[in-house]
């Protein structure tokens, strides 16, 4: 029976700030060895060992990437032994893989194993609020300055609750500007929401981070949608007197019954996903955009059944054009969704899998941020 020795890395973590992770896995995974950290680049196209010298992995047509887009173990059986992949996750999201080395994979070490990845998330976590280490290492390449802030204002890439989660992303990761997302989740309820700066580069994503700032604010006052929606609008018209705006939707998701509620700022009304293939835009007068002065928001609301899905996206989804200026769109924005979720994958890959078709419409070269936020609702 694999039993893995979590005290001796709990001791070492209770003794330093910041730590050599793999180092001190190998001294907690006994009976297992080589054990190896790899963390999602921020584009979720690479896995990237967290300690240096170590070849990258792809997400494409390697064990590790499956285990990290299907969220399952991976085996490959080497001379004499087998490499074991587990997840890595940081409270609920999925944010790269471990890879050990066992003599067998039988289901008891394999348990022991995702213990171990459950553990490498929580000692990441730690580490990013003290060392730049992970944070430097899941750079594939360089990041512009705006996209470093926006970065540093995002929540986890996924939250899972009893009967729901939500998930977001955003393109392109390595020079984003102006687009964000937000979620938490209290007392049964995630509050969500998509931000849409206007402008590009260091000004847009001050905008942005002043409406994410003002939202999370007003949230954490336990305000409801209608009141955060005035508070962003008056902090954004506050600031700036030469029509600086930004588009959004904020929302609220009643865990216990499904029930969703939001206000639109000047924003693309959101896809409802039912049964996996029908998808319907969602009733969504807007209003004027935040900081142009709007009055009180309409607050729009459906009630999900179970197993509903509603994706939420900026425009820069729907007006990636290709060479030929041929827009993406929003039909075809919504097959690819039924496309793609009648696969049955995670949201997190659903969401991964969609960014690559609009980056392929544009030949991976977007001229507006593209971000894509979804909420699911199992039931209560």
């Amino acid at each position: 029976m694999a039993e893995f020795a979590y005290n001796r890395a709990l001791q070492a973590l209770a003794k330093h700030a910041s730590v050599d992770l793999d180092r001190v896995l190998a001294g907690a995974c006994t009976p297992a060895w080589e054990p190896v950290v790899y963390l999602a680049d921020f584009a979720r196209e690479t896995l990237l060992p967290l300690t240096a010298g170590i070849n990258e992995e792809r997400m494409e047509g390697t064990p590790a990437g499956r285990t990290f887009t299907l969220g399952e173990p991976s085996t490959a059986r080497r001379n004499g032994y087998v490499r074991l992949w587990v997840p890595v996750t940081e409270q609920t999201a999925r944010i790269g893989v471990l890879a050990i080395s066992v003599q067998e994979a039988d289901p008891d070490t394999i348990a022991q194993a995702q213990l171990l990845g459950v553990f490498a998330g929580l000692v990441v976590a730690a580490m990013m609020r003290v060392s730049d280490a992970p944070r430097v290492r899941r750079q594939s390449r360089r990041m512009s300055l705006p996209a470093s802030m926006q970065w540093d204002m995002l929540p986890p890439w996924t939250i899972r609750v009893p009967g729901a989660l939500a998930a977001g992303i955003l393109e392109p990761a390595y020079d984003v500007a102006g687009d964000a997302f937000d979620y938490a989740v209290d007392d049964g309820v995630i509050h969500f929401a998509v931000i849409d700066g206007m402008g590009h580069g260091i000004g847009s994503t001050v905008l942005t981070g002043l409406a994410v700032g003002t939202y999370r604010h007003a949230r954490r006052a336990k305000a409801p949608i209608a009141q955060i929606h005035t508070a962003i609008d008056q902090a954004l018209s506050a600031r700036y007197d030469d029509m600086s705006f930004a588009t959004g939707i904020i929302g609220t998701l009643t865990l216990a019954t499904g029930h969703l509620e939001w206000t639109c700022a000047g924003h693309p009304s959101p896809l409802l996903l039912r049964g996996r293939t029908i998808v319907h835009e969602l009733d969504n007068t807007p209003s004027l955009p935040f900081g142009l002065g709007t009055g009180p928001p309409g607050v729009h609301s459906v009630d999900l059944k179970p197993d509903d899905a509603v994706l939420f996206y900026t425009d820069g989804v729907t007006e990636a054009h290709d060479a030929n200026r041929e827009l993406f769109g929003l039909d075809r924005l919504t097959e690819l969704l039924a496309r793609e979720a009648a696969g049955e994958q995670e949201v997190e890959e659903l969401l991964r899998r969609m960014v690559r078709n609009i980056l392929d419409h544009q030949e991976g070269d977007l001229r507006d941020d593209a971000t894509l936020l979804m909420l699911r609702w199992d039931g209560p």
